[in-house]
């Protein structure tokens, strides 16, 4: 049952048992995503008096137990952001790895538990986009594999939705399908999953049939529509028709498939293996753009560059006048020319945390980037 919440009875940190609303159909915050000072500050220029919802006000953190648990996590060597960012992080990859554990065991999983998940993504890049997108590419893993993954792939593709102004419903769809988009994965044997040498035909097609799994999940289990469900049919299909399962081609793939496709191939380079180290981003952008109309749409990786920049959020570089840099801001129009925070400057003198200089290169027009370094280059310097 809908009841209202008087504004005065919300502070700074409450978070709500259930999905809180401005009004009958905007959404203010998703269950258990705290309210921010600045969301109040909107509401009061508003005049808006109630919030609706059909929850209850909770602590300011969901539990004890959980504050505990999350205060006990290490933030990693190479987290960008902010220690409240690395905790929603960290939650929304414990609730996908929740969520992933009851369909590995063909248990029911109510779709409310993905959507609050879906919706506290979405407010976290909206809240802190460069930083997420740098906590991706700066991280050391965090937490089980295949969620961190579904979480990092649903960031990159909600912040090219966001570039590409797709409608909110289409854009929630497009997070939704993005962290589902490999649950057809649990349904493959372990065994084959975690093989180290080459896979016989019979267990590459198992793997290849994933796709196929995870529509049926999205759709006949999870119940949710078939936009979502393309999402994780077609996210190996090719634009050049080379892909699985039904080798679907060009535009015939889905726009919202076409999008996770690339993010989930950019995370993956990203993204430390047990077979491979990581690729530093610009090296994974790299990578993408010498697709050649093969894997990816064209149009799309013109949006992940725009939105990404070629030397991606949160890299590392290396300047002409010797001194390193992490890039903070890109610029859409000259993507080789972002604007950068100095981490070691040009005599040598370090900074720790964000007390470097901010360098402007569309301004700066005398320093260029040398090349792009592994964070692992400093961190051995």
């Amino acid at each position: 049952m809908k009841k209202r919440i008087a504004l005065d009875q919300i502070k700074p940190g409450s978070r709500f048992s259930e999905d809180v609303f401005i009004d009958e159909k905007n959404l203010l915050v998703p269950a258990n995503i705290a309210v921010k000072q600045k969301d109040l500050d909107v509401l009061k220029r508003w005049g808006v008096a109630f919030v609706i919802t059909e929850g209850s006000l909770l602590d300011e953190a969901p539990s004890a137990a959980s504050a505990d648990a999350q205060a006990a996590k290490p933030k990693p060597q190479g987290f960008s952001g902010s220690r409240e960012l690395y905790v929603r992080y960290t939650e929304l990859v414990d609730r996908l790895a929740q969520v992933f554990d009851k369909i590995k065991k063909a248990e029911a999983v109510e779709t409310k538990a993905v959507d609050q998940i879906a919706q506290g993504l979405l407010a976290l890049v909206r809240d802190e986009r460069d930083s997420a997108i740098s906590a991706i590419l700066g991280a050391q893993a965090v937490g089980p594999d295949l969620a961190r993954a579904g979480v990092n792939t649903a960031i990159l593709s909600a912040v090219m939705g966001i570039t590409l102004k797709l409608p909110p419903y289409r854009l929630t769809y497009l997070v939704t399908g993005a962290l589902l988009h490999d649950s057809g994965m649990l349904r493959i044997p372990e065994a084959i999953v975690k093989k180290k040498g080459v896979l016989s035909e019979d267990e590459s097609q198992k793997i290849r049939a994933h796709p196929l799994l995870s529509y049926r999940i999205i759709t006949k289990e999870l119940m949710y529509p078939d936009d979502v469900g393309l999402v994780g049919l077609q996210h190996h299909e090719r634009w050049d028709a080379e892909g699985y399962p039904r080798k679907t081609t060009g535009e015939d793939i889905d726009v919202l498939a076409r999008i996770v496709s690339a993010a989930d191939a950019f995370e993956a380079m990203v993204s430390e293996k047990p077979y491979r180290n990581p690729m530093i981003g610009y090296a994974a952008m790299k990578a993408l753009l010498s697709d050649n109309s093969r894997r990816f749409d064209p149009d799309i990786l013109k949006a992940f560059i725009k939105s990404m920049g070629i030397y991606p959020l949160g890299s590392t570089v290396l300047l002409n006048n010797s001194a390193i840099a992490r890039v903070v801001e890109t610029h859409p129009d000259a993507p080789l020319r972002p604007r950068l925070r100095v981490i070691v400057d040009e005599f040598g003198k370090k900074y720790e945390g964000d007390d470097g200089d901010v360098v402007d290169l569309v301004a700066e027009k005398t320093l260029f980037i040398a090349r792009a370094l592994d964070p692992k280059e400093l961190a051995g310097a």
